[in-house]
């Protein structure tokens, strides 16, 4: 699976992924032809820039004369609403622009169908975002700074790029948001502005560096339109990186977004936490401990065990071990308390390490019996066994061995699964 992970260390623009997959490889043309395709009479330019001594690729859009078509502070951002907004700088004001305008701009551009749906997607969550934070219907939102040529330009453009980038899948760190106020005609806001809070929704989040507007209501709805997955970098070979600039030099923070691509590495072992409860028992029967085995199983407990322990003083007692999930530790504990007659117990969190596991179904002369199979990444099968709990319920009811059924239920799955499956 070919993956696209973007590094938001500074935040994230619209400006800033277009430089970040210029930088990763895909061709300025692409950009361009899409800027074009929209009839809107603006032009990308593309130059070089450095950002905290690095060096990354800076996407600028300019109108018919050369001029920049940006409403920006430091990311060229936008705050998309039916109001006008007030900047820290002068521009000419464009019409307010009403979401069907928008979207038919985007419909009437000759550009791939994908493209357009991925564009119109990111239009249509700013106006669900707008139309929550003003408690007003959808189609009574109106951009002003959002529907401005260069935002139209940086989402368009956005999903141009990553069609041609071929990514299956978009990934991303948790995201710097800046800190600080932004300004607008509702007056004195935190950082983040509402619209992009609104488009973040549960994303990870936090602030660091200089006090700046660091994740743009443009950045937020791209993310979006992309179904980022919030999520460490994977395992994964990386075929390409680009790093894509914000407007601002900012010291001590380079105002830049990475880009990584490659293939996802094929993972043998899935890894997850696990919870371990251990407590050693002298004062219980063997029956109360079985009992209490399998109220723990019944509870959502992995694996239960007991073994025979030397204790001080000669006592002889049994250790009794649960594993199960990290979440499970509190009702877990809980059931031992109240179960046993220990007064204490200890737990601690571990690294689970398993291979795929999945079931089919072998057919015997009394029943079906589910195989449990475990898959290396290459498909290729590890390790087959027969249900225990399948085998023995025919066993006891057509009153035949319990070796026999587990025998004919192997020999059942191997008929229909040939030797070459099996890992070498």
């Amino acid at each position: 699976m070919r993956i696209g992970y973007l590094e938001c260390f500074s935040g994230i623009s619209g400006d800033m992924l277009l430089g970040a997959l210029v930088d990763a490889g895909v061709p300025f043309a692409v950009l361009a032809d899409a800027a074009a395709a929209l009839n809107v009479g603006a032009h990308l330019e593309l130059r070089k820039v450095t950002r905290g001594g690095i060096s990354g690729s800076k996407v600028d859009v300019l109108t018919a004369d050369g001029q920049p078509a940006d409403h920006a502070h430091d990311h060229e951002h936008s705050h998309p609403s039916e109001h006008d907004h007030t900047h820290d700088r002068t521009h000419t004001h464009e019409p307010h622009r009403p979401l069907s305008t928008i979207l038919a701009i985007i419909e009437a551009a000759s550009l791939p169908a994908p493209v357009k749906q991925r564009a119109t997607r990111a239009f249509q969550l700013l106006g669900e975002a707008e139309a929550a934070i003003h408690a007003i219907p959808i189609e009574q939102v109106h951009f002003h700074e959002v529907g401005a040529v260069d935002t139209i330009v940086d989402i368009v453009c956005t999903a141009a790029g990553c069609a041609a980038l071929g990514v299956d899948r978009w990934l991303a760190s948790p995201l710097n948001v800046g800190s600080g106020t932004v300004q607008c005609a509702h007056g004195t806001l935190p950082v983040p502005a509402p619209a992009t809070l609104a488009l973040l929704g549960n994303a990870p989040v936090y602030s660091d560096g200089p006090a700046m507007e660091r994740v743009t209501p443009t950045g937020a709805a791209i993310l979006r339109m992309l179904d980022i997955t919030y999520a460490p970098l994977p395992a994964m070979r990386i075929a390409a990186s680009g790093y894509g600039a914000g407007g601002r030099d900012t010291p001590g923070q380079p105002n830049l977004v990475r880009l990584l691509v490659g293939e996802e590495s094929a993972q043998e072992i899935h890894e997850e936490p696990i919870a371990i409860i251990e407590t050693v028992i002298d004062d219980s029967s063997p029956q109360l401990l079985a009992y209490v085995s399998e109220l723990l199983l019944e509870a959502g407990a992995w694996d239960v065990y007991r073994v025979a322990v030397q204790m001080k003083k000669g006592r002889a007692g049994v250790q009794l071990t649960v594993l199960c999930q990290p979440d499970l530790l509190p009702t877990l504990r809980a059931l031992i308390f109240r179960e046993t007659t220990t007064i204490g117990l200890h737990w601690r969190i571990e690294h689970k390490a398993a291979l795929a596991r999945e079931f089919i179904d072998a057919q015997t002369p009394w029943g079906p019996v589910r195989i449990k199979i475990a898959r290396w990444a290459t498909g290729e099968v590890a390790n087959a066994a027969p249900e225990y709990e399948d085998c023995r319920a025919l066993a006891r009811r057509h009153s035949v061995p319990l070796k026999q059924v587990m025998q004919s239920a192997m020999r059942a799955y191997t008929a229909g699964h040939p030797r070459k499956e099996t890992h070498q």
